[in-house]
């Protein structure tokens, strides 16, 4: 009986690790990408002014209790607020990991009950705790790619009032009330932060680590070179602009001609779980002796493994950075 519970166990491992590849987009910012935006943020300092920085969060703070105050005052939850913050969550961080906590403990509860086995448990437990970290990831990619489509738009909003002669500051008002989210939300932060008393380019790096795009990276960048060294800014945002359209363009022309490829990865990778649902239907007998086999569990952790590892492989050759 446990050879049995083992078998669904490892089926349902698999069939959890196929579908995470759903919550990661192929396309999009690429890892190195994010590690330059990263270095970048380290080399010119992301130190934000105290008192900016205390007046936006006030209103945060004095919702929670104490308690939950010091909770979020725990080492480690600052990443978590951030990864919160740019996926546009409003949820305080000790929420999030509570969350997953209960929902891997009553998974885990669960598949103790039905294997018997620590290590069932454990899988079903880790397995059900990622669920709000990946459904916060997927969040973060989703809102992260809608703001890179309004970019263009909103920095054409911002050229076209520069040009009546509003100054920047103004433009980025605009852009938060003529423009829905999430663009609209993160200049009003921008500009909220710099109406505070904050420095421009202490809001315009904060604006950079809500969200993590090299599209945002080349708009902050011609802002703050612009404010350093003089020019037209509006003609440096048209140039922007283009790039970005242009950008966006081959992203789209590129996921369109994969879109085979794509479909014939998901193919080859379900195509086994597909099988065995196939065989138990029609053929029920066939499958005992690899269940209750001493060998079978082993045949079958192995070829999750191999499959997670094909996954792996297969999004690699069709990841294609733009």
């Amino acid at each position: 009986m446990s050879g049995t519970w083992v078998f669904f166990g490892l089926v349902f491992l698999a069939v959890f690790l196929l579908m995470t590849g759903l919550t990661i987009p192929v396309f999009g910012e690429s890892r190195k990408a994010r590690r330059r935006l990263l270095a970048r943020l380290a080399a010119v300092g992301t130190e934000r002014d105290a008192q900016v920085e205390m007046l936006l969060r006030k209103k945060y703070a004095q919702e929670l209790t104490p308690l939950e105050q010091s909770l979020e005052a725990l080492p480690g939850f600052d990443a978590i607020r951030r990864l919160l913050e740019q996926s546009g969550r409003s949820t305080p961080a000790y929420r999030l990991v509570l969350t997953s906590a209960l929902i891997g403990l009553g998974a885990g509860i669960v598949g103790w009950m039905l294997t018997r086995l620590w290590y069932g448990a454990a899988m079903f437990f880790l397995a059900a705790a990622a669920i709000p970290w990946l459904n916060l990831l997927r969040a973060r990619n989703a809102r992260t790619a809608k703001f890179e489509e309004q970019l263009p738009e909103a920095l054409d909003v911002i050229k076209r009032a520069l040009q009546a002669g509003h100054p920047f500051t103004q433009c980025l008002k605009l852009v938060s009330l003529d423009m829905d989210e999430p663009i609209s939300r993160e200049f009003d932060y921008v500009f909220s932060e710099i109406n505070y008393g904050g420095d421009l380019r202490h809001a315009l790096l904060s604006f950079l680590e809500r969200i993590p795009s090299v599209s945002a990276m080349a708009f902050v960048t011609a802002v703050l070179v612009q404010k350093e060294t003089g020019g037209n800014l509006a003609e440096i945002l048209t140039r922007i602009t283009t790039v970005i359209r242009g950008r966006f363009k081959l992203h789209r022309r590129i996921r369109t001609l994969s879109a085979e490829g794509r479909l014939s990865a998901w193919i080859l990778l379900l195509m086994p779980l597909v099988l065995f649902a196939v065989i138990w239907i029609t053929t029920p007998s066939y499958l005992p002796t690899l269940i209750h086999d001493p060998r079978g569990p082993k045949l079958i952790a192995f070829s999750v493994v191999m499959g997670v590892l094909g996954m792996l492989w297969i999004r690699r050759i069709i990841r294609i950075q733009v």
